[in-house]
């Protein structure tokens, strides 16, 4: 039995996790720039910099708040790192430490991608190929994400690089609620009406949700079926719930196919959001607020997060390298 190394470990959580916020940003730009032609551009690009508390970060860039220089910031600035070219340096970086543990194709599939992306310009991000730009970028992340899929070991690695992937789906399927929730819709007198019918056609169809809403949604679309799905169905794969609930699913077969005594703290508080998720109705949810709900949730998981960092890829006091086991 060997030993997986806990800095291999993050390495594999976080590299999960870049390549799932990347493909998720480009998803809340890609809608995102599709509604933004309405006449209220510059009030909805401001509002992607608040969903992602970079408000100060991008004052420091110095520049003008508008589409071209929110998404140079958001899809090629290096001096970002929530930019999606940083992001997949970011994975890179990871995948690098993690050489001798991931296939080869992982490695060639993520430094073509980096390859293709750091040679972009700003016509990349151009009105007229912004679509094309996020509709490669989201292709590139679902290829990795089936090469992993089909290529790695299932060794505790394994269950690592699952967590950071199903933490982040969760976080960012918040996001792009908030998107349509707090962003598209100009005013309260829309909704209901053909602009909010077809703002949250676009969102499912960004979050690649529209076909299974339409199988147990044939006809009608409103906010509040819509927030639901993609919040509470267990069935849809990239819905929250479903995510929280897989990813309390890995943490426990991790801890017990290896016998592992930590992390207890994470799994508590994993299983209490699943349980949470399961319960909750989307009435409840609108009537205390879909933001505020969405930003407890976003609060729930970072305590995941930090419960799992303390627990398996913290140092120990001595300086040693913490361990877990592998298969």
């Amino acid at each position: 039995m060997a030993d997986l190394l806990a800095r291999h470990a993050e390495a594999l959580f976080w590299m999960a996790r870049q390549m799932e916020r990347a493909e998720n940003l480009a998803r809340i730009l890609d809608v995102n720039e599709t509604f933004s032609r309405d006449g209220q551009g510059s009030q909805n690009w401001e509002t992607i910099v608040k969903l992602y508390a970079d408000e100060e970060r991008f004052a420091e860039t110095g520049r003008a708040l508008n589409a071209e220089t929110v998404l140079h910031f958001y899809v090629l600035d290096t001096e970002n790192p929530g930019s999606i070219v940083a992001t997949i340096r970011m994975a890179r970086e990871n995948a690098r430490a993690l050489r001798p543990l991931i296939s080869t194709e992982m490695w060639t599939q993520l430094n073509m991608f980096y390859s293709e992306l750091r040679g972009l310009t700003k016509n990349a991000i151009a009105e007229p190929n912004l679509n094309r730009l996020c509709a490669f970028i989201k292709e590139a992340c679902q290829t990795h994400t089936g090469i992993t899929e089909g290529t790695y070991y299932r060794d505790s690695g394994w269950y690592f690089y699952q967590l950071g992937k199903l933490i982040e789906r969760a976080d960012q399927m918040t996001r792009l609620v908030d998107v349509k929730y707090h962003l598209l819709l100009p005013s309260p007198d829309y909704v209901g009406s053909p602009l909010d019918v077809s703002q949250w056609n676009a969102v499912l169809r960004s979050a690649a949700a529209y076909h299974a809403f339409r199988r147990i949604n044939p006809s009608g679309m409103s906010p509040t079926r819509v927030s639901s799905f993609l919040l509470f169905n267990g069935d849809f794969p990239r819905s929250v719930s479903a995510a929280v609930a897989d990813a309390t699913a890995t943490l426990t077969k991790l801890r017990f196919r290896f016998g592992l005594a930590v992390g207890e703290e994470a799994v508590k508080r994993l299983q209490f959001l699943d349980q949470w998720l399961t319960r909750e109705t989307i009435e409840d949810v609108v009537a205390r607020g879909l933001h505020e709900t969405n930003d407890w949730i976003q609060s729930e998981l970072i305590a995941v997060t930090s419960a799992l960092h303390d627990a398996f890829f913290s140092q120990p006091p001595d300086g040693a390298e913490s361990a877990t086991p592998t298969a």
